[in-house]
């Protein structure tokens, strides 16, 4: 690292042009090709998929997304100037693109969309597409023509998966300034300066520069979300501005240690670069461990995070270098009165080193407060229940929250997420087992109803829809999906040779769901593993990675448990605008698992590389830890605060998405940093003491060996010589 440092910083001119050539070229890029997202949640090898591609393959006019169009008339909504009025957009609405047909309520058969009390009534658009291959501004359209509509007693609304696309695309943005602000305000606090507040903002703002515009082109390879990039934002915002800090605070103390601008850059990579190095590649190895799960729909995702951790990386270790080689002492200029602390060396009447020694005195109670807080934080997490989050968890006011306040008011709540059952049939026309299982299901517990069956032209496949009593979010609406795959479907296919499968939203959340379930423990034991593994040949110890491993997966489960309380049990869900509860989406745990335990790997190194750096010095255990601590805890808790601010600040917009990851990282992040990194750590390591450096002599000559610390002869992290603190001690 030595001598990659002394390249940058020989050659910083070079670095600094060449970042700004690369920003523009990408952006340049990015702007000519533009993105290409894609939502598509169908699963390879599930029910709901076999059912997706059956319609697509033989009956494309039902194979796509279907959108509602729910209105509510005080004068009743057969009166001629209400019909008048509607019959015309729908007509408006069959002639646009994608659009297959229009179910009106006034057609004949039609009469089951409109409420008993005549006041509200829906028509169904059938899209020939998915929502992700509908463009945005045909989905708009819809939206326009129908609540344009309205008026004069008359209120419309739509619904439906297209309309709630559109819905979260108009909500993105916003909360990335703040989350930059955030950061800005708790650096100038630490810092007390404005340029060395602003470097670390610059170095990462670079690095996300270029990483959104590579994420823009990775889109046009990979089945990407939208809501990926705002997700990689928002931790490549945080990675990047701790990376910068901790290596800038390294070049600070060279600084006040007599080191000119030059060496200290060098010393600065050297030590915290080396913990930045290793950092960030556990948090990448975190993320890319989501392609074990085999779900496509995950890799791009997990894949766009990585490439914003991996150029915020590659940024804190070559940008932010040359431009500290540049300002030198300049980085304490334009101080502001009364912010920053100066110095950065040890001290032992500190507050950190003062706070350590309590611990370390009664480390048993120590361990016994914070583990027994953090195992009553977990508890929620034993009532995690994963699904779809339907509209009605939108904000209120939306189109797609008052459309489904509308049809479960007139029809019930089961309306807003019907199951979709499709059947390839045994002979041409013969839709024996559709009829018969409609029949059948129509006085199924928990059926509110369901359809005729259509066939499509060639009369070779058939389709109906079933609408549940429930919400599709409730655990009763999985309940009835189980009941009929499992106990329905088996003897009609039995008795009539029908392959029949059973698709829509609930159907694919569903089979998102067990897929995950029965993936993850392959996924988390080869994540903890590659990292512990890590840890042993960085640390050279067995307990150090344990320790690492259980404190990790401790604030993962206590930050899942404030999830839990907040979205599904309501506590506190106003505060951060949560109107409405329901269940976890199915994809979010593998997120939020791999991110956090990525990011609480990030302090486990930083921390535990320091308290190395001062065992190997001085030998002596319980000092390590004091003075560890001390070195670590001031920048440490700045580092966590600025994460903290930036996630917590993605809470602020209305996707529940991305409310769910603002308070799940923001949350894992305080937890990790107060409690384990300030109390359960040091105090499990004072009770190991010299135990938590044994490592077996056959594995220390088998496994390679990676340094996180200086290499010998180099200047220690306390800014003596090994030589010098050797002496030092006596």
């Amino acid at each position: 690292m030595r001598r990659f440092a002394t390249w940058i910083t020989g050659h910083r001119a070079l670095v600094i042009v060449g970042w700004i050539v690369t920003l523009v070229a990408m952006g340049a890029i990015a702007a000519s090709a533009g993105s290409d997202f894609s939502e598509e949640f169908s699963l390879p090898s599930s029910d709901s998929k076999d059912a997706l591609d059956l319609l697509e393959t033989r009956f494309p006019a039902q194979a796509g997304d279907v959108a509602q169009i729910v209105y509510k008339a005080e004068s009743g909504v057969e009166a001629p100037a209400v019909k008048r009025k509607m019959e015309g957009v729908f007509a408006a609405v069959e002639e646009l693109p994608h659009v297959s047909e229009v179910s009106s309520p006034y057609e004949k058969g039609g009469a089951g969309a409109i409420s008993d009390d005549g006041k509200i009534a829906y028509a169904t658009a059938q899209f020939n597409v998915t929502t992700d291959k509908l463009g945005d501004g045909e989905v708009k359209k819809i939206i326009d023509t129908a609540r344009a509509a309205g008026g004069g007693g008359l209120r419309v609304e739509v619904g439906g998966s297209p309309a709630e696309e559109v819905r979260s695309e108009e909500e993105e943005g916003g909360s990335e300034m703040i989350g930059v602000l955030a950061a800005v305000v708790i650096l100038l606090i630490s810092f007390g300066s404005v340029v060395a507040m602003g470097l670390p903002i610059l170095t990462a703002l670079f690095a996300l520069g270029v990483g959104i515009c590579v994420i823009t082109l990775f889109t046009h390879v990979f089945n990407t979300a939208e809501f990926a990039p705002q997700l990689a934002f928002m931790i490549g915002l945080g990675v990047g501005v701790d990376y910068a800090l901790f290596i800038l605070t390294r070049f600070r103390n060279g600084l006040d240690e007599g080191l000119d601008k030059r060496e200290a850059t060098v010393a600065a990579v050297d030590t915290a670069g080396r913990a930045v190095l290793f950092a960030g590649i556990t948090v990448i190895i975190s993320l890319m461990g989501m392609m074990l799960l085999g779900l496509p729909f995950l890799y791009g995702v997990a894949t766009a995070a990585a490439i914003a951790v991996l150029f915020t990386m590659i940024a804190a270790l070559t940008l932010l270098p040359a431009l500290l080689a540049i300002a030198g002492g300049w980085v304490n200029r334009l101080r502001i009165p009364g912010l920053g602390s100066g110095a950065r060396s040890i001290d032992e009447n500190g507050w950190w080193f003062r706070w350590s020694r309590r611990i370390q005195r009664r480390p048993w109670l120590a361990a016994l407060i914070s583990g027994g807080l953090l195992l009553a934080l977990c508890i929620p997490t034993l009532s995690l229940r994963l699904g779809t989050n339907d509209a009605g968890t939108d904000p209120a006011g939306t189109t797609t929250r008052e459309a489904y306040d509308l049809l479960a008011e007139g029809f019930g709540p089961g309306f807003n997420g019907p199951f979709v059952i499709a059947a390839e049939l045994p002979e041409k026309g013969n839709d024996e087992a559709l009829e018969r299982l409609r029949t059948n299901l129509k006085d199924e517990d928990g059926v509110e109803a369901v359809t005729d069956v259509t066939l499509n032209p060639d009369k070779t496949v058939g389709v109906f829809q079933l609408y549940p009593t429930t919400s599709p979010q409730s655990a009763e609406t999985t309940d009835l999906l189980d009941r009929i795959r499992a106990d329905s479907i088996p003897p009609v296919e039995e008795a009539t040779g029908a392959q029949i499968h059973v698709g829509g939203i609930n159907a694919i959340f569903e089979d998102f769901g067990n897929a995950i379930a029965k993936k993850l423990p392959l996924f988390i034991g080869v994540v903890v593993l590659l990292s512990a593994l890590l840890l042993m040949i960085v640390f050279r110890s067995l307990w150090v990675p344990l320790k690492a491993v259980v404190m990790n997966l401790l604030s993962i489960g206590a930050a899942f448990g404030l999830i839990v309380a907040v979205f599904q049990w309501g506590w506190g869900a106003s505060l951060i605008g949560v109107d409405a509860t329901g269940p976890i989406i199915s994809f979010f745990p593998i997120f939020l698992f791999s991110i956090v335990f990525g990011l609480s790997m990030d302090y486990e190194v930083f921390l535990m590389s320091r308290i190395h750096e001062e065992w190997e010095h001085r030998r002596d255990a319980s000092l390590a830890v004091t003075r560890g601590l001390a070195l670590t805890g001031r920048v440490i808790t700045a580092a966590a605060a600025i994460m903290v601010a930036v996630f917590a600040s993605f809470m602020l917009g209305e996707d529940r998405i991305i409310k769910l990851f603002g308070l799940g990282l923001a949350s894992a992040v305080f937890i990790d940093a107060v409690i384990i990194r300030s109390v359960l750590v040091p105090a499990i390591m004072q009770l190991l003491g010299r135990r938590a450096w044994a490592f077996p002599a056959g594995l220390d000559r088998l496994l390679p060996r990676l340094h996180v610390e200086p290499a010998e002869g180099d200047p220690s992290p306390t800014g003596e010589h090994p030589v010098v603190a050797a002496q030092s001690d006596g």
